[in-house]
């Protein structure tokens, strides 16, 4: 008797076919403004990493004789009120950028990620007064409570990331319960419950791994509110301090003494915080335009 042959679904061994730069180039295509945020992500950390390739001037070391030059060949964006290029403290600046917006953005995902979870699977007067702590926390802007608690703590990169971090649990936080509330109702959650398998194995192997989405979008997004947040509070003197290179001190510096006689002080930091905020956006917009089943249009 013959065997039936199995009918087998090429379409996805198909699509393994088609050559990387033309399924990025359809991803481009359908996602412009993500791949536009994307590119500028990629620039920026470049800067960062590569820094004292793509420069030779040193960031914090003064020189009197060149202050305040306007922008030249030598000095493509000018120097400040110390003689420093601007260029090269704006290049340097992302690193500082980056580290604390990277940092403070990844604890704070994960810290809303591990108490959403958490206050989904357990419930009860667990869930109950875990969230009106996160309606508490969650009544005041990011900025008050970022200043609220760099005033306690001091200035410093460590306190800024701390300042940062502790605003973003409770909104991630709120994001991931709702997506887990529906995960724990799915049936396999309790035929796990009734196989005897612990908490930690059934929140670790089936909530988290379908909670990633709305983490990940939450994450992205978090990396510019954080770039900007410490931008604010350094203007403000309450987070890195000179002579770090840092965006926020930068502007400090330009915007109160040099904004009419040296403008560019003041103008190419402020375009590098607009960009690097704009291209996070944009590239967590997308994020959620793929990850998020609702937003898709195909």
């Amino acid at each position: 008797m013959a065997t039936p042959q199995a009918v087998i679904d090429t379409s996805e061994l198909d699509q393994l076919r088609i050559p990387l730069r033309t399924q990025l180039w359809r991803l481009v295509r359908k996602q412009p403004l993500g791949a536009a945020g994307a590119f500028i992500v990629i620039i920026m950390s470049l800067a960062a990493i590569f820094a004292n390739v793509i420069t030779s001037y040193n960031p914090v070391a003064n020189d009197l004789a060149s202050m305040l030059q306007s922008p030249e060949a030598n000095h493509w964006m000018g120097t400040d009120e110390f003689g420093r290029d601007i260029l090269t403290r704006v290049i340097y600046g992302a690193r500082t950028a980056l580290s604390i917006g990277l940092t403070a953005a990844f604890l704070g995902a994960t810290g809303g990620l591990v108490l959403g979870v958490a206050s989904a699977y357990f419930g009860g007067i667990f869930d109950l007064i875990t969230q009106r702590i996160v309606d508490v926390l969650m009544a005041f802007p990011l900025i008050i409570m970022a200043l609220a608690v760099v005033a306690t703590l001091g200035p410093g990169a460590q306190n800024v990331i701390i300042a940062i971090t502790i605003p973003f649990i409770p909104t991630c936080a709120r994001v991931v319960r709702s997506s887990a509330l529906a995960i724990r109702e799915i049936p396999y959650v309790d035929a796990a419950r009734a196989l005897g398998f612990s908490h930690a194995r059934i929140i670790l192997r089936h909530m988290v791994p379908n909670v990633m989405a709305p983490y990940l979008i939450m994450l992205s997004t978090f990396v510019g509110q954080a770039i900007l947040l410490e931008a604010v509070l350094s203007y403000l003197g309450m987070g890195v301090q000179d002579p770090t290179p840092a965006w926020g001190l930068m502007l400090k510096g330009g915007a109160e003494e040099f904004l009419e006689s040296a403008p560019w002080v003041s103008i190419f930091p402020g375009l590098a915080i607009s960009f690097a905020v704009f291209g996070f956006n944009l590239f967590g917009d997308a994020m959620r335009d793929v990850l998020d089943p609702k937003m898709r249009r195909d």
